[in-house]
């Protein structure tokens, strides 16, 4: 799978956590035309009724990531039984597909995916580092679905409406915007922007989160989790 990572539009100054209404209020300014700006500004406003946290900070299943093995159009996950037997206990069922383990880990971490009004499906699970918009006067920003340490993070993952999840894709601002509320409220910063000192988690000194389950690395073990 490929991914579009470009953006003709970026940030146009650093975000201010101690005013984050004000700043992003700011940042929207750039957004054409006005009456997609107005949506913006109220979407950001409201945006309790558009995002969804989990309540914890849970690394489901360090080691895992994305990354489809040579040969294969996509990876599929086979859980370890660890994650199976606590999923059957408090009655999540767990999706093998690609994005399945980043649902699961927002699950477990108390997270909620309501459903849609114009869809059978759910709220859309939606990575906040996707290796998207990096931060100003930066090249690159975490991308969490390559690394093992990030992909089932649920610190890093929210569900959206189908207007968020769309903004999130369109507007560094909002992106940005929701990523400084998960530093708020977990002390979650891999890209290391809103803190100088953080753990290789992405963690900042202090806090921490609740690792699940870890591969356990074999003897001359280098392919990726499975």
């Amino acid at each position: 799978m490929a991914y579009n990572l470009g953006s003709r539009t970026q940030l146009s100054r650093p975000v201010d956590l101690h005013d984050l209404p004000r700043w992003y209020s700011l940042e929207v300014e750039q957004i054409e035309p006005e009456a997609v700006r107005r949506v913006a500004i109220c979407v950001g406003a409201n945006w309790q009724d558009f995002v969804i946290f989990s309540e914890l900070a849970v690394l489901l299943w360090k080691g895992c990531d994305r990354i489809k093995p040579a040969g294969n159009q996509q990876k599929y996950h086979a859980y370890p039984i660890e994650i199976k037997l606590a999923a059957k206990r408090l009655g999540f069922t767990l999706d093998g597909r690609p994005n399945g383990p980043a649902r699961a880990a927002f699950d477990f971490a108390g997270g909620v995916r309501p459903k849609r009004t114009g869809s059978t499906n759910d709220w859309t699970a939606h990575h906040l580092y996707s290796g998207k918009f990096p931060y100003a006067e930066r090249v690159n920003t975490t991308h969490a679905v390559k690394s093992g340490n990030h992909f089932t993070q649920s610190a890093g993952v929210v569900t959206t409406h189908p207007i968020a999840d769309a903004m999130c894709d369109e507007f560094p601002c909002f992106t940005w915007f929701l990523r400084a509320i998960s530093f708020q409220k977990f002390g979650y910063d891999p890209d290391g922007v809103f803190t100088t000192e953080h753990d290789d988690l992405g963690f900042e000194k202090g806090k921490h989160c609740l690792v699940f389950w870890e591969k356990k690395r074999r003897r001359f073990d280098t392919g990726s989790a499975q």
